[in-house]
């Protein structure tokens, strides 16, 4: 990408090209973090079947919510990479590109050719960012990876919950989605060492590796002292008090007075100015020690009034509290509208909202929603309109069933625009099949 050639007021990746290989949630994610910046993200999926987050539940009018949230505004070419003609034309997509993402299992794309050192010798300006479950090297490299597996291998599972409850996974694609994050934030990190050296590299990422650092505390805990944490609930086991509490009226939020100023304005907004100086609650290591007559003395508080009541007075006192929302309440705060929330139009979800990109940049453009792509909607625009292939070899691959059928005038749609024809209500319908050996999807 040349530089000198990018408006100032550009998003950050404009100009730069991925192919993404991915499928399920965590590649995927990468790519719409890349996408949401300025990228123009080409996703390969099987001709037939597509990625199989299309079939995930829950769905709305025959299209997946998942696979609408993270693939809105990429293009969809449908190729067949079990084929050596279906990996030949890919890699003459990645010849073109500055980003590869792929979530194949350790090694297969190397019995494949197409490695980073094979793709590299022929790109060598090449990003290739790699998810997988355990990563490209260590003993556990070639098992299988799914996001249930890295929330339990990390340890986050055994310390999620309660302590009379089992250890408890989360009900949506938590790993899946802080390593795509991740690896997002190396495909940036090693693009712009690209811009300085002019060589790119290879991003590897393990679906549990994220995870375990947000978890870290509990490792450096165990091997410096031999304590291994423990499930507290909506207890942090680190300040008091911190929770989550449920109002007079039914409601429910939280307050973290996770430092001695703020515990003590707690104290100062529930009228017992006297706990301020009380030995059982003056500090947080005598707090900790009493964290449970404490709690009690909140508890009844909050109980004692309505949910807005007791909100309005905290967030006069400075104390750090929220409510505990549902996706009614979040669709409904002005605050989130304003800042967060975009729309997702011309699919067949209908009107719809959806969280925007998850940090904001000066002075740059934010992006449109518009449309979720079609098994291989884009393959003629991107096949011929871009890489030159003729017609004859298009209509050639396409009855040999490398490629999907090609309709439409080839370039007839812009870079990054998915088509209002995603919003047929055929989208993500397909057999519930996919390219084999793809690994790290949200389980």
């Amino acid at each position: 990408m040349a530089t000198d050639t990018v408006p100032s007021d550009a998003r950050p990746l404009a100009g730069v090209r991925v192919i993404e290989l991915g499928s399920m949630y965590a590649a995927p994610t990468t790519g719409r973090m890349l996408r949401d910046f300025g990228a123009d993200v080409v996703k390969v999926e099987d001709p037939s079947a597509g990625d199989f987050a299309r079939q995930w539940q829950p769905a709305h009018n025959g299209t997946a919510i998942g696979f609408a949230r993270l693939n809105s505004g990429k293009r969809s070419v449908g190729i067949d990479l079990r084929t050596p003609r279906g990996r030949e034309v890919v890699t003459r997509l990645i010849d073109e590109a500055d980003v590869l993402i792929e979530n194949f299992r350790p090694g297969r794309l190397e019995s494949w050719g197409m490695g980073y050192d094979d793709l590299a010798a022929r790109n060598p300006r090449l990003v290739m960012t790699r998810v997988s479950g355990f990563g490209q090297t260590g003993p556990y490299r070639e098992r299988p990876g799914f996001g249930t597996v890295a929330e339990t291998a990390s340890g986050y599972a055994f310390l999620n919950g309660w302590p009379e409850t089992p250890p408890t996974a989360p009900p949506f694609g938590f790993a899946d989605s802080i390593a795509g994050i991740s690896a997002a934030f190396g495909t940036a990190m090693a693009l712009y060492r690209r811009e300085l050296s002019g060589h790119g590299s290879e991003v590897d990422v393990a679906l549990y590796e994220p995870l375990m650092f947000i978890l870290g505390d509990a490792v450096l805990n165990y091997t410096s002292s031999g304590t291994i944490m423990q499930r507290h609930g909506n207890a942090s086991g680190a300040a008091s008090p911190r929770g989550i509490y449920q109002a007079g009226d039914g409601g429910w939020l939280s307050i973290a007075a996770s430092n001695q100023a703020i515990a003590m304005r707690l104290f100062d907004a529930m009228g017992t100015p006297e706990l301020k100086t009380d030995e059982r609650y003056a500090t947080n290591t005598a707090r900790m020690a009493n964290n449970e007559s404490l709690q009690t003395i909140v508890r009844e508080w909050i109980g004692a009034r309505s949910r807005d009541e007791a909100l309005a007075v905290l967030d006069e006192h400075e104390v750090v509290s929220a409510a505990v929302n549902d996706a009614s309440d979040i669709a409904a705060d002005p605050h989130f509208l304003q800042r967060t929330l975009v729309d997702l139009a011309g699919t067949a979800l209908g009107p719809a909202m959806m969280p925007g990109p998850i940090l904001h940049v000066r002075d740059t453009g934010r992006p449109v929603y518009h449309g979720v792509p079609t098994v291989g909607e884009h393959t003629g625009q991107v096949l011929a309109g871009e890489l030159g292939m003729p017609a004859g070899e298009l209509t050639a691959l396409s009855a040999d069933g490398v490629i999907g059928a090609v309709d439409g005038a080839p370039g007839s749609r812009g870079p990054g625009a998915a088509s209002e024809a995603g919003a047929g209500a055929g989208a993500g319908t397909g057999p519930a099949a996919g390219p084999a050996g793809r690994t790290s999807g949200a389980a």
